[in-house]
């Protein structure tokens, strides 16, 4: 359900969602949106009124440095960061523990052609699946932060539709959502992808990382999120079961779905 504010292109809410039992997702459970930068004091007011309490920013350190931390940061609305990509601490010598710097562009922002850590059947669910094996431990945290948030939790990257759309499909994933929905939520993308891109070349931070890329390199295609989901069952049994495998555990699985489901 899409969500039209001044400041946001691709904001929606995966409430009416259908799982395979007949059910729904609950609307103003979960929202996925791309940047918040750009957001109006009217937005703020709007997503306020939505119940807003949690901000789940997967954008990488760099983005947040260069953009700026998410403006949204009020008395009812908690920031959480959690970048999916390999990192180091930029302008410092010494890598972070536990990441291969060596695959690392020098700026970690999205549609830069890194090296994928597994390989599917499609390069774009190639990359979404390395976020699981390269940051497993954020993987987890914004999973957790939707299933713990009081209100709605809203997820966000830059554009609202790679980083943003694989966590949001395992999240429904959980909730039992049905499949070919979850496909359809993250295909719709698309339809805002013009407007997303206008945004995001008027910062200075992606302007020259977008500028010679053609519109169609952006569309989701629904062949990227049925092979990711389709990997994940294949070599897991299901996405409980891989994110189990990760540190997720029973109680996790149980709060997450209560927030969507019940």
């Amino acid at each position: 359900m899409w969500v039209d504010l001044d400041g946001l292109a691709n904001l929606r809410d995966v409430g009416g969602i259908p799982t395979i039992d007949g059910g729904k997702i609950i609307p103003g459970r979960l929202l996925r949106s791309d940047n918040l930068q750009t957001r109006t004091n009217s937005d703020v007011d709007q997503l306020l009124g939505l119940g807003l309490t949690d901000v789940i920013d997967l954008r990488s350190d760099y983005e947040a440095e260069q953009e700026g931390p998410t403006p949204l940061a009020t008395s009812a609305v908690r920031i959480h960061q959690f970048s999916l990509f390999r990192e180091w601490q930029i302008g410092v010598g010494e890598p972070k523990p536990g990441v291969r710097p060596e695959v690392m562009p020098e700026e970690a922002l999205p549609w830069v052609d890194l090296e994928p850590s597994a390989q599917l059947d499609n390069d774009v669910a190639s990359v979404y699946f390395s976020y699981l094996v390269d940051r497993p431990d954020s993987v987890l945290a914004a999973l957790r932060t939707v299933g713990q948030a009081p209100g709605a939790a809203l997820v966000h990257c830059a554009a609202g539709k790679d980083r943003t759309g694989t966590i949001v499909a395992l999240a429904l994933s959980v909730a039992d959502a049905d499949r070919q929905a979850i496909t359809d939520d993250y295909v719709a993308s698309s339809e805002r992808v013009e407007q997303v891109v206008q945004r995001l070349m008027a910062s200075p931070t992606y302007a020259e990382n977008l500028r010679d890329r053609p519109l169609s390199s952006h569309l989701s295609h629904p062949e990227t999120m049925i092979s990711l989901l389709r990997h994940i069952d294949e070599t897991f049994g299901s996405v409980p079961q891989m994110l189990i495998k990760m540190g997720w555990t029973a109680e996790d699985n149980e709060q997450l779905r209560a927030k969507l489901r019940d």
